[in-house]
């Protein structure tokens, strides 16, 4: 059976492969695109001729009604758990508490490796950040339709793919961490905090960096008629995938790491205690 089963997956992906390559070739050589490759490239960075009514009231980007509606979704989403399932939690996890807990219990054992003095509120934060950044990530994989202001078809990219969602996620986590130093350890904490001043500009260009690269690629291959048919949807999803992953990562553990460095207690008092026993050694021995 083993055997007949491969032979017939190897069949079917042939047959899809031909009726692929046949769609290539009978389509021929496109005709004259209306955007440049440039112009492309452009919107894609800046989101300038690109621009959607925020309800009468200013023309926005894209992303920012994306920001919306993933802000949105985490809201109900909260709300749904927090009044429907959390109050069914049992002592033996079901399926979805076990997903839950998982995910809390990784940003939890994060912050408190990362910052085993404080890490209550750094945890939390790490969750949330997370979160956003993965299911933002993905939320582009959806593909839901807006009107922009000229009466084209837009598809709602990701919200961190505008600078501007990213430079704001970048100066959150900054500000996070600058004022955990300041309660945590006072002055002492806001030193610490200030000399990582190129934190938030660092965090903000690697977030867009990382998600342009993707969409440029897409764009990219979509651009190309040769390769616009089975590729483009591998290709963005696999980069959609990794990004959202790897950007996760990345910033919850940098903020986690900075967060422990700048609300970690002063060394004074170890060396008091040190100084103290060597005088108790020295008066026990005399």
């Amino acid at each position: 059976m083993s055997k007949k089963r491969k032979v017939c997956s190897i069949v079917i992906f042939s047959v899809i492969l031909v009726a692929l390559l046949a769609g290539i070739f009978i389509i021929g050589i496109p005709g004259p695109k209306e955007e440049s490759i440039q112009e492309v490239m452009k919107d894609a960075v800046l989101h300038e001729s690109i621009k959607i009514d925020l309800f009468g009231l200013m023309q926005v980007n894209p992303a920012v009604i994306s920001a919306f509606v993933v802000t949105g979704i985490f809201i109900v989403f909260a709300l749904i758990v927090r009044i429907f399932v959390i109050p069914k939690f049992t002592i033996v996890p079901g399926k979805f508490q076990m997903v839950l807990e998982t995910a809390v219990s990784i940003f939890s054992n994060m912050a408190k490796s990362n910052s085993p003095h404080k890490n209550g509120f750094i945890g939390a934060y790490a969750f949330a950040a997370g979160a956003y950044i993965f299911v933002g990530t993905l939320f582009e994989l959806i593909g839901i339709q807006a009107v922009s202001v000229s009466g084209l078809s837009v598809s709602l990219p990701a919200p961190l793919a505008d600078i501007n969602g990213a430079i704001a996620m970048g100066v959150l986590t900054y500000s996070v961490i600058l004022v955990g130093g300041i309660i945590h350890n006072g002055f002492r904490g806001f030193i610490n905090g200030i000399k990582e001043f190129s934190l938030p500009i660092s965090m903000s260009f690697r977030l867009f960096g990382a998600l342009l690269s993707g969409a440029l690629v897409t764009e990219l291959v979509y651009y190309t008629m040769m390769l616009s048919f089975v590729l483009p949807v591998i290709v963005g999803v696999l980069f959609t995938l990794i990004h959202a992953l790897i950007q996760a990562y990345v910033l919850t553990t940098l903020a986690t790491v900075f967060y422990g460095e700048v609300t970690e207690p002063p060394k004074k008092k170890e060396k008091k205690i040190k100084k103290s026993k060597k005088n108790n050694k020295t008066q026990v021995e005399a």
